[in-house]
């Protein structure tokens, strides 16, 4: 992954790239159900460009920002961990 972040107010993209669009795919559908627990403060974007997904958070507080980037970063270490360890995915 690699992370773009706003010196003027607390946001953050990162872009993570995987072996396929497929991948990708899996990736966004198991992370995007994890809404951020507070309501207000900060919100959180998820996209695909092909094989990349990218994030985007943007936050009343630094301290905010990174509890939510922290989270996050162990879920898709998580989720990557999983795709590993049961290799590629097949065609249905």
């Amino acid at each position: 992954p690699y992370f773009l972040l706003s010196p003027s107010t607390p946001q953050l993209s990162v872009y993570v790239p995987f072996p396929s669009p497929r991948e990708a795919a899996i990736a966004l559908r198991s992370l995007s159900p994890d809404r951020e627990p507070r309501k207000g403060g900060i919100s959180k974007h998820l996209a695909l460009t092909g094989s990349t997904l990218s994030v985007r958070w943007r936050a009343d507080e630094a301290r905010i920002l990174r509890v939510s980037v922290t989270s996050f970063l162990d879920h898709l270490a998580l989720v990557m961990e999983t795709m590993e360890m049961f290799g590629p995915p097949v065609a249905l």
